[in-house]
């Protein structure tokens, strides 16, 4: 006869399994996060996990989350994988549609296509009469007058970039304009590049002469911004995969001219990777990243709050877009976080600013945050390169 104690134990057992395997809780908007360089996990501490999320339409129910007060709603769309944004001289929003090979502008209610027919193109800036285009392979640009709502003919080449890999372009200008900033990701998770402008960041005047590596070991860096108050430039990095849930984190740093960041042999500052040789002349110079986010949450949007439309306390913020893992057991990032900062520098930690768009944590989702850009009346933009559309973030008492 099966006792009752028996009967307990094996209940508790296969309730303690299913706990193991539930969900872990639903993100919530305001939620701190604050990742520390030590100690992190182990490599190979958990399996890699090979989980991509599955882009489903929009849940009936499904609902996106922000801090009190701030309201979201659909701004533009029908896109084909709207990506990075930029804002032109007479307000008009340039959407850089990287899938569709076009630039589209959104002027109200009027859409445009610019130009078709591009290279993956991702990274967008304005200067001096002309619009910067970050394609796979190549910078270009086009002639730019306020109010065009086409290119005005063919498009300059700027600088030659290499294809594959990673294949995010971003560019931006430093804030006098005499310099032109080149973003280029890894050739692959994990190797030696053959290439010195992969897995870095290259400066070069706004013509593509007196090209120069301005930052290296920067494994996958995307979004790039300047911050208000210095003028210094940053950027987001993807950082290696396949190490467990809980390696590599994701980051959020500044850039400085000739600092080396580690990949592709040690991460976080002096971390070594397994899967390579040590390399320990490259220690002294390491410099470690100067905030950290949740490991896999791929990171790719980056603006600092310039506005007056949102509450004191975010005015000099970053926010980022987490554009989603696909390496870890159960998701994570598919959402916006802010950044407080005090100095120019990150005052500790990450806050949750909207969130909803995970529908299973096991894989599905509805829509993956990417680029975003301030507005002149103090609201956020955000594309969505799941949804295929952008979003317009507002705030009132």
């Amino acid at each position: 006869m099966i006792s009752k104690r028996f009967i307990l134990i094996v209940f508790l057992l296969i309730r303690c399994g299913a706990d193991a395997q539930s969900p872990p809780p639903p993100q919530r908007a305001g939620a701190h996060h604050d990742v520390r360089p030590d100690p992190l996990a182990k490599p190979y501490a958990t399996r890699s996990a090979g989980n991509p999320s599955s882009i489903i339409k929009r849940p009936a129910n499904a609902q996106l989350q922000l801090p009190p007060g701030f309201h979201i709603a659909v701004y533009a769309e029908g896109f084909d994988e709207p990506r990075n944004m930029a804002l032109a001289p007479n307000g008009d929003v340039f959407v850089a549609e990287t899938a569709g090979g076009r630039i589209s502008i959104v002027r109200g209610t009027h859409r445009y296509i610019y130009a078709s027919g591009l290279d993956g193109p991702f990274g967008l800036a304005f200067r001096s009469g002309f619009l910067y285009v970050g394609e796979e392979s190549a910078v270009i640009r086009f002639p730019y007058a306020p109010g065009d709502t086409g290119a005005r003919g063919k498009a300059q080449h700027i600088a030659t970039l290499p294809s594959g890999g990673h294949s995010t372009r971003n560019v931006i200008f430093s804030r006098d304009g005499s310099k032109l900033y080149v973003a280029v990701g890894s050739e692959d998770n994990v190797n030696i590049e053959r290439d010195p402008i992969r897995a870095a960041i290259t400066e070069m005047r706004p013509d593509g002469s007196a090209s120069r590596v301005f930052a290296s070991g920067l494994r996958n860096p995307v979004g790039l911004a300047l911050e208000p108050t210095s003028g210094a430039l940053w950027t987001t990095v993807n950082e290696r995969d396949s190490l467990g849930d809980e390696l590599v984190p994701d980051y959020v740093t500044d850039v400085r001219d000739g600092a080396f960041y580690g990949w592709p042999y040690t991460y976080i500052g002096l971390h070594q990777d397994p899967r390579l040789g040590k390399r320990p002349d490259l220690a002294p110079k390491t410099v470690v990243p100067s905030l950290l986010i949740e490991s896999h949450s791929a990171p790719l949007g980056l603006t600092f709050y310039t506005g007056t439309m949102f509450p004191p306390e975010y005015r000099g913020n970053a926010f980022v877009a987490l554009h989603g893992s696909w390496n870890r057991s159960t998701l994570t990032g598919y959402k916006v976080i802010s950044v407080p900062m005090r100095n120019g520098r990150p005052a500790g930690g990450y806050d949750d600013f909207v969130v909803g768009w995970i529908a299973d944590p096991r894989g599905k989702v509805w829509g993956r945050p990417v680029g975003l850009l301030v507005l002149p009346d103090g609201s956020l933009l955000i594309s969505d390169d799941g949804g295929d559309l952008i979003w317009r973030v507002s705030y009132s008492k």
